[in-house]
């Protein structure tokens, strides 16, 4: 029995898990900033990074503690060292190689997009799947299409060029004053809007799995709200650029959007699994807690369609300690002195060299 204490700070939510064996999770703590950057209608970077600095000691203890474990139970510590904000990784890295030298624990930097990956490894009942899997890593930061034909072989197929889909999501949740986090508002109003009341684009791309979210945004803006005039703008220099038209329905924008975000990711992926053979269809990251999104996506394909919990879909430190499992297994050790890696691709060479 091996037993992980994972722990990540790579964006907004300050989290520490213990996992035995990569598949069960006997705590998960996770402290949400979402109140702190509500105001600004997005995340904060130094003041996510304080933030973290605040709570990690008291969120790795509490996960401790709920597991009914100490430090002498522990095998292995992992902390997301990359993808993510740079201020906000290093207090995460930092606080775990301290405690790595503190406890003469083996330390592990973990990939946060692998993270997401082994979420679905932590489903209750645990069922092994059949490679290979493709997997669609949706998230407020990343956008990815993944082929994974074993434990840590992975062929990128494709991601987004622009804004990742829970930013679009954010962006669009703005522009229509929702309150932030803009993926579960807009999912929340598209429940009492008509779907088909605006034709929005999808986004046609130079390679056949890539995304593009960006034009989408901006169509919502124009048909959605009215820019100031160059007098506003020069007076309000601190204002919103934008309003809301009078007679625009925001159930009806947020269900339109929602209807072609959805429908571009469910597209390309069905289309990336019947071309690459799949068993199944993995959805991890944030925005897979969309109930839309999953809905389309069993509807569009006749493959298997895996989603974590809902409790999972977010950043969470049990499922880096879950990843943390199979990459030890896999003879991954990792010296104290790595450094944070803002942008770190996910593919077969990933660890290669570290």
């Amino acid at each position: 029995m091996t037993t992980i204490l994972g722990i990540e700070t790579s964006c907004d939510e300050t989290a520490a898990a213990v996992v035995i064996d990569g598949k069960t999770a006997t705590s998960n703590v996770i402290a949400s900033q979402i109140d702190l950057h509500a105001k600004y209608g997005g995340v904060f970077p130094e003041v996510a990074s304080r933030a973290h600095a605040e709570a990690i000691s008291t969120v790795v203890e509490q996960a401790l503690t709920d597991a009914r474990v100490t430090y002498d139970d522990i095998d292995i510590i992992a902390v997301t060292r990359g993808p993510g904000l740079v201020g906000s990784l290093l207090v995460g890295i930092n606080f775990a190689k301290g405690l790595a030298l503190a406890t003469d624990k083996p330390l592990l930097g973990i990939n946060h997009i692998e993270g997401h990956v082994y979420s679905l490894w932590l489903t209750d009942p645990y069922r092994e799947p059949v490679f290979p899997v493709l997997i669609l890593i949706v998230s407020g930061g990343h956008t990815e299409l993944l082929l994974m034909r074993d434990h840590g072989d992975y062929e990128r197929l494709g991601g987004t060029i622009d804004d990742a889909a829970g930013e679009a999501f954010d962006k669009v949740g703005r522009l229509l004053s929702l309150p932030f986090p803009g993926g579960p508002n807009i999912e929340k109003a598209a429940q009492y809007g008509n779907p088909d009341a605006f034709s929005f684009p999808r986004a046609k791309t130079d390679e056949a799995y890539d995304f593009s979210f960006s034009g989408l945004k901006t169509a919502v803006m124009r048909e959605a709200t009215v820019l100031p005039s160059a007098a506003a703008r020069a007076s309000e220099p601190g204002a919103d650029k934008h309003k809301l038209r009078a007679e625009v329905s925001i159930a009806d924008v947020a269900a339109s959007f929602q209807k072609a975000a959805v429908g571009a990711l469910v597209e390309k992926t069905a289309k990336a699994a019947k071309a690459f053979g799949a068993t199944e269809i993995f959805i991890a990251g944030g925005v897979s807690a969309n109930s839309a999104l999953r809905q389309a996506m069993r509807a569009e394909t006749e493959l298997p369609v895996r989603c974590p919990p809902l409790n999972l879909c977010t950043d969470n430190a049990a499922m880096i300690a879950a990843a943390a499992y199979y990459r030890w297994e896999a003879g991954l050790r990792t010296a104290l002195d790595f450094d944070a890696l803002a942008t770190w691709h996910l593919n077969r060479a990933t660890y290669d060299g570290l």
